[in-house]
């Protein structure tokens, strides 16, 4: 429940922050795209080094992709 939870924050930053589909958004923080893919979908585990990359790619800290955990993603 936790990787989908985590996917589904990933895919929303993704589109709504950086404006970029998959292959677009994998080429730049330099990750594979069926990785990312999966990821998002809540079928792959995720290091916190790639969080982290991820992190870095949407231009947000790791505290900035946990905070809407308190209530948005913790409601389903």
């Amino acid at each position: 429940m936790l990787k989908e939870k985590i996917g589904k924050r990933v895919r929303d930053l993704r589109v709504t922050k950086a404006n970029m589909n998959q292959d677009e958004f994998s080429k730049i923080i330099g990750v594979d795209r069926t990785y990312l893919s999966r990821l998002e979908s809540g079928k792959q585990n995720i290091t916190i080094e790639n969080l982290n990359t991820i992190c870095n790619g949407l231009q947000i800290t790791l505290k900035e992709f946990f905070d809407c955990f308190d209530n948005k993603y913790t409601e389903e």
